[in-house]
């Protein structure tokens, strides 16, 4: 079945657990919860809702993740990076390879958008191809 070409959501759905990994726990006993949004046509981006409570973990991207607080505040540290307080309404983004340690002050909700990297010459086919379908498409 094919996806629908708009879909929607809200911020307000029932989070599902989503379990730190206990390894990367440093502080505390941070719960977070999440719920998919939508899933891209060939699966290499993905939009969650997540929510976590108080705690401090380290987080290692093995995707690039961009995200928009909504409530709450994190302070995040990384190499090469102070420790720094983020807050309703800051977009961050994670390239892939990335690691951050999380201190979240209380709670925190956020949309996040992962996205999964391809190899540099498949990019680049792809977005020849993505060029030249918009050049020979007809304009609305």
């Amino acid at each position: 079945m094919p996806l629908a070409l708009i879909e929607t959501g809200h911020l307000n759905v029932d989070l599902k657990p989503s379990p730190i990994e206990p390894s990367w726990i440093l502080e505390g006993n941070p719960e977070a919860r999440s719920h998919v949004l939508s899933t891209s046509a060939d699966g290499a981006a993905t939009t969650v809702i997540w929510s976590c409570t108080e705690g401090k973990f380290n987080w290692y991207y093995d995707v690039d993740e961009t995200i928009v607080i909504q409530e709450g505040s994190i302070v995040l540290e990384s190499m090469g990076m102070p420790p720094k307080r983020y807050g309703v309404g800051d977009v961050i983004v994670f390239h892939n390879g990335a690691h951050a340690k999380w201190h979240v002050e209380g709670y925190v909700k956020k949309v996040a958008v992962f996205r999964q990297t391809s190899p540099f010459l498949l990019g680049l086919a792809v977005r020849a191809v993505n060029k030249l379908k918009r050049t020979l498409a007809p304009v609305h």
